[in-house]
C-alpha cells in the first residue's frame, strides 16, 4: 500500500466517544505511538474519556479519517490553555496508521485542520512538537508553513532513550480583518 490515497475515497469527520476502540487499535501500533507522546497499551476507557472531553470543546477539532469502518488517521487542533493572553494559540497533532503512511493522508488531514482553524476559528498561531528524526513529518509540516523555532533536547522517553524534538509553529498566513 504505497500508492497515494485519493482523499475523496475516505470519510472525514469529528471523532466521537464511540471511536474509542478504534483509537486503541490505531494507538496500539508501535509504528504510530512511537512517533507521538502516546504510551503503549492504551485502554478504551482512557480514549472514551478523552473523546468525551473533546466533544464538549468547540475550540478543538478531533478529526478522523475512515476507510470503510477502519480508522486510518486521526488529527486534531486543541487550545493550549485558557490563559487569556494565549487564546490565539492552539496545538496540533497528526497520526496515521502504518499501512497508510506515505500516501498523502497526513496532507489531507492537515489541509482540513488548517481550513477549520484559518477560516472558521481564527487561531493565529499553531504549535507542535515533532521528533527530530521524523523527516517525513517535518517535511510535511514545512509544506504547510510550519517553521522550526527550536529544539528541545531529551524531551521525551522513547524506547528507553531520551529523544529530541523540534518545536514548530505556523502563524496564520492572512489573519482575519474587519
Amino acid at each position: 500500500m504505497s500508492a497515494t490515497v485519493d482523499p475523496g475515497s475516505l470519510v472525514y469527520r469529528r471523532a466521537v466517544p464511540a471511536d474509542a476502540a478504534a483509537f486503541v487499535q490505531l494507538m496500539s501500533d508501535e509504528a504510530v505511538f512511537a512517533g507521538l507522546l502516546q504510551l503503549p497499551y492504551p485502554s478504551a476507557e482512557q480514549w472514551r474519556s478523552r473523546l468525551e472531553q473533546s466533544a464538549q470543546d468547540q475550540d478543538a477539532l478531533p478529526l478522523v479519517a475512515l476507510h470503510g469502518d477502519a480508522l486510518v488517521a486521526s488529527a486534531g487542533i486543541f487550545p493550549l490553555g485558557r490563559v487569556a493572553r494565549r487564546r490565539h494559540c492552539a496545538g496540533l497533532g497528526v497520526s496515521v496508521a502504518a499501512a497508510w503512511q506515505g500516501r498523502g493522508l497526513g496532507k489531507a488531514m492537515l489541509r482540513r485542520l488548517l481550513d477549520w482553524s484559518d477560516n472558521w476559528i481564527g487561531y493565529l498561531r499553531l504549535e507542535l512538537t515533532v521528533y527530530t528524526d521524523n523527516a517525513p513529518a517535518i517535511a510535511l509540516y514545512r509544506r504547510f508553513g510550519f517553521e522550526i523555532e527550536g529544539t528541545h533536547r531529551g524531551y521525551a522517553l522513547r524506547k528507553g532513550a531520551l529523544a529530541d524534538v523540534h518545536a514548530m509553529a505556523r502563524l496564520h498566513p492572512s489573519p482575519p480583518r474587519a
